[in-house]
């Protein structure tokens, strides 16, 4: 079962008990590495330790498990899952299972693919065994068959992916349109006919409001008279008069100290202090709020 071990590989034999064949494993070993050369390695660890081994993934490119010493290493899914950690893609395992009578060689197989792996034929039952008396008493069985299974890593890591020869690639997403862009540079005179402005109003549009429509209450905007109307509109609207424009009273007598002094209805908000009775003149720079400087 080592001829398959070619020069360069990276080979991983794994036991459980040697028994008899102590003198048997240090020959085989001496002949791997006779084998590999020098750009290869042979390794040996034993099944109770393979976890403290820390060998990093994809190792070795063939292992041997059970197929020195005693054939007593149960390849449970646990152990073939390290197992396959360690192969390298495209490597080969190669071991040895003793199997109970009432158990058949199809759960090796199914064992294998549930690991990853890929079985290179049936499972060979083995006619003679070394150590096969002694194999069963470490396995606690009464009879059983070893079989010979060797089998095979695909060709990518665990957890790789491919696309499927059947799976329609994911169509490239488009970008959405830009709008059209369009300016008055464009636009040829003389295909552009323009609308006379006049036509855009008719009689009913020309005719002016009477002023009498348009007093209002200063508070509050609207033809009806606030609750507390200062302005003589409450009083002219109930004697059934048209409202006539009257001269603003202050109902407090402050509104000519300031904006602090005002209430929130207040007509001179806004407007500077001044002398009751004087006419009410902005400055320059309240005529101008945008100039940051008013010069002298």
């Amino acid at each position: 079962m080592f001829e398959s071990v070619q020069t360069g590989d990276s080979v991983l034999l794994l036991w459980a008990d040697l028994g008899q064949a102590t003198d048997q494993f240090q020959a085989v070993v001496t002949s791997l590495k006779e084998r590999v050369g020098s750009g290869g390695r042979v390794s040996v660890e034993n099944r109770e330790r393979l976890a403290l081994s820390a060998h990093p993934a994809s190792s070795f490119s063939r292992i041997f498990s059970g197929c020195l010493g005693l054939a007593s290493i149960s390849h449970d899914l646990d152990t073939l899952a390290s197992l396959t950690r360690l192969l390298r893609p495209g490597g080969h395992l190669t071991l040895i299972q003793i199997l109970a009578s009432d158990q058949g060689p199809a759960s090796l197989t199914s064992s294998l693919v549930l690991s990853g792996l890929t079985a290179l034929g049936p499972p060979q039952p083995l006619e003679t065994l070394p150590g096969l008396e002694e194999s069963l008493v470490k396995l606690n069985m009464t009879s059983g068959t070893a079989f010979l299974v060797t089998a095979s890593k695909p060709n990518h890591e665990v957890g790789a992916s491919r696309l499927l020869s059947f799976a329609k690639p994911a169509a490239p997403v488009k970008a959405a349109p830009k709008a059209d862009v369009w300016t008055l540079e464009d636009i040829e005179d003389d295909t552009v006919e323009l609308m006379d402005d006049s036509e855009l109003l008719n009689e009913e549009d020309l005719v002016k409001p009477d002023p009498a429509s348009l007093r209002v209450c200063g508070t509050t905007g609207k033809r009806k008279a606030c609750k507390d109307c200062s302005c003589g509109l409450k009083e002219e609207l109930e004697d059934g008069k048209e409202p006539t424009k009257k001269d603003f009273t202050s109902s407090c007598g402050s509104c000519f100290l300031g904006d602090a002094f005002r209430c929130g209805s207040c007509p001179y908000l806004g407007m500077p202090a001044f002398n009751p009775g004087d006419k009410i003149t902005l400055s320059q720079r309240q005529l101008n709020p945008d100039l940051n400087e008013v010069k002298a």
